[in-house]
């Protein structure tokens, strides 16, 4: 089922002239009832076309995701929200740092797929996706995430500040969550950050090995050589 799409995805990705070519549709004159089952079918062609789209599969969910999260989540971290008689505090602020660990992460993934996809030759190869590898290199890649490190450290000093302001009795959570959140989000994408790093290096390796053209110019080469010597001695 998924056939006619993958042709369609393909001479898209590709750039290939696409036109429509005028036909008679006529009945096939069978008697049994078609094979085509609209959800199996139809799940198959959505996954083969999300598969094909990592942008729309990872990246613009993740963004947007975490978009609403760092908003949501830099508003409450200094005060409940009050919206008619809805009131927004801690609670919906833990949500948003979920909201912002799982954008971020679909957006790697985005980054991952694309990468894979375009050294195994499933998808083109992005111009964009290949100067932010180049750019982004593994030490830049450490560096940010031991930012993000630091700065979830300085949080959770913070937060043990406060706790032994209070003379480490019991906390009021709506004053110390403010603190315990976002720092323990930081520390959390700070790993995340350091992980895809070095994930994304591993698969820079593959872009650094010889393709099928290297390795018979490297055999010619060696051949040509091995010729020469010969025909000196």
């Amino acid at each position: 089922m998924e056939f006619a799409s993958e042709m369609v995805v393909k001479a898209t990705l590709q750039g290939l002239d696409v036109r429509e070519v005028p036909t008679t549709l006529s009945p096939d004159g069978r008697s049994r009832p078609p094979h085509l089952r609209s959800w199996r079918d139809g799940w198959r062609h959505l996954r083969f076309l999300l598969l094909y789209s990592p942008r729309w599969l990872f990246f613009i969910p993740g963004l947007v995701l975490m978009s609403l999260g760092l908003v949501a989540g830099a508003t409450l971290s200094f005060g409940p929200v009050y919206i008619g008689k809805l009131a927004f505090d801690v609670d919906t602020l833990v949500g948003a740092s979920a909201m912002v660990i799982i954008g971020f992460q679909a957006v790697l993934f985005a980054l991952f797929t694309k990468v894979y996809a375009a050294e195994e030759g499933f998808l083109p190869e992005d111009r964009r996706i290949r100067r932010l590898v180049d750019v982004v290199t593994l030490e830049k890649g450490l560096l940010a995430g031991g930012a993000l490190a630091v700065a979830g450290l300085a949080g959770l000093v913070a937060s043990l500040a406060h706790w032994g302001g209070r003379g480490f009795g019991e906390l009021i959570p709506a004053e110390s969550l403010r603190l315990v959140v976002p720092s323990a989000t930081a520390f959390v994408m700070s790993f995340q950050t350091i992980f895809a790093s070095l994930f994304i290096s591993i698969l820079g390796i593959r872009r650094t090995r010889e393709n099928p053209v290297d390795i018979a110019a490297s055999a010619a080469e060696e051949a040509a050589e091995a010729v020469t010597r010969e025909s000196v001695a």
